[in-house]
């Protein structure tokens, strides 16, 4: 038995998330992976990701493993993958680990890059790839107040209420904004991350980015360990898991 590590990227539009659903038939990333594993090695194989991303949610740099008997030689498993699976979802490397590599479970960091397209007019080609805000962004506002989630809190704040999670505490490694062009990118590196946590975090921002809280309000907002002190929960399709740390 083998347990094979494979790094890959997808476009989430047209998925639920990329966990399977059970008890249903929607498209999901898994569903689409586990799928064309059953063509090339003829056995029912369960995948695990590194991460769950939501519906609309992409990854440029998504782990998986799994356990098959497959005689697939490594160096061309990306290949045979890529030869089954839909062109929004591509393989890049597949690699035998150890028996006891998980993909989720020893994960140390993972990063996360949230987009925003910031002008006036809304770019036809970024639609499905980044938020849309028009109203004006103080750059240095921003930047300060992501240097305001740097460290180990509690982040029950930046998490959406429908979840049934023991611990809310995490570490952020870093966070940074970017600007290029109309684009406003946010790279946030932490230890894991609640649901929705990284959607929420830059909707509390770009608050700050328009004025209407200030970066050293963050610690309060972290403080207060109530949803509502936070900003919005921006929409889907401007997240994308970047990379994951072993």
């Amino acid at each position: 038995m083998r347990n094979i590590k494979m790094t890959l990227s997808y476009d989430g539009t047209q998925y639920h998330g990329f966990q399977v659903q059970k008890g249903t038939r929607l498209k999901t990333v898994q569903g689409e992976l586990e799928k064309a594993l059953r063509i090339l090695a003829g056995e029912k194989i369960t995948i695990y990701g590194s991460g769950r991303t939501d519906a609309g949610v992409h990854a440029l740099g998504q782990v998986i493993n799994f356990n098959t008997i497959s005689r697939i030689p490594e160096g061309k498993f990306a290949f045979a993958m890529n030869s089954v699976l839909p062109r929004d979802i591509v393989v890049w490397q597949a690699e035998d680990v150890s028996t006891e590599f998980h993909a989720r479970y020893s994960a140390k960091k993972k990063t996360y890059c949230y987009t925003v397209y910031n002008d006036r007019h809304f770019s036809p080609f970024w639609r499905q790839y980044a938020f849309h805000i028009p109203i004006e962004l103080d750059f240095e506002s921003l930047s300060q107040g992501a240097k305001r989630f740097h460290g180990e809190h509690d982040f029950s704040t930046f998490c959406s209420n429908n979840t049934s999670i023991k611990g809310y505490v995490r570490t952020i490694y870093d966070f940074s904004v970017e600007k290029e062009g109309p684009l406003l990118k946010f790279t946030v590196t932490g230890s894991g991350f609640l649901f929705n946590m990284v959607r929420i975090m830059t909707g509390t921002l770009l608050e700050i980015g328009e004025k209407k809280k200030a970066p050293e309000d963050i610690v309060a907002i972290l403080a207060a360990k109530d949803r509502r002190a936070a900003g919005m929960t921006l929409p889907p399709q401007g997240l994308c898991l970047h990379s994951v740390e072993y």
